[in-house]
């Protein structure tokens, strides 16, 4: 069977395409990573410090955990993982809000960013939209979810944040239409409103 000179032509054109795509995807999904900044060692926590109000995870004495400074780079469609937190006083989300130091009703929209995300309160007070669940919230950023520090009472005892957060109020699980057993850990799409 011969090969014609225009068959050898669009095969190695369909090749060359192949590999120019791929190289695309490896370059767009390095520019949405991040490497880790350090290490912190966890501390056992006091007796009765960290609260499990949320599925929240206590410091192990001894675990290592990675910190992260960046986040995965912001598009229109920001994966992310969706985790809930208390941000009313005395409830898993530590100290007040790092936005208005002040807490917050958990029956109102609102979300705690990993600190690439929160980008040093340059996204205080501000909206953003989150997707999930066939379904759309916004809502307002007024803490971070911290990914340099934790294992400390500042941080309940809790470890750092992962660098791809979206820590949320009741209210955004409720209006995401999430059954209240399966809030805790979901993957979603986020962009600022």
């Amino acid at each position: 069977m011969k090969i014609s000179k225009s068959c050898v032509i669009l095969v190695l054109l369909i090749i060359s395409f192949l590999s120019a795509l791929a190289l695309a995807h490896k370059h767009d999904y390095d520019d949405h990573t991040c490497k880790p900044s350090g290490k912190l060692r966890g501390k056992k926590p006091p007796k009765g410090k960290c609260k499990k109000d949320n599925l929240s995870e206590c410091c192990k004495h001894g675990k290592v955990y990675t910190t992260y400074e960046c986040s995965p780079k912001i598009t229109n469609r920001t994966k992310a993982i969706l985790t809930l937190n208390g941000f009313e006083k005395g409830k898993d989300g530590g100290a007040p809000s790092e936005c208005d130091n002040k807490y917050h009703s958990d029956d109102v929209p609102i979300v705690a960013l990993s600190s690439g995300w929160f980008n040093k309160k340059k996204r205080c007070m501000n909206k953003i939209s989150i997707f999930g669940n066939g379904r759309k919230v916004n809502a307002m950023v007024v803490d971070e979810c911290d990914s340099t520090m934790g294992c400390d009472s500042e941080h309940d005892f809790q470890p750092p944040c992962p660098n791809n957060v979206v820590d949320a109020s009741r209210a955004v699980w409720k209006a995401l239409g999430v059954p209240k057993k399966d809030w805790g850990g979901m993957q979603v799409f986020w962009t600022d409103a």
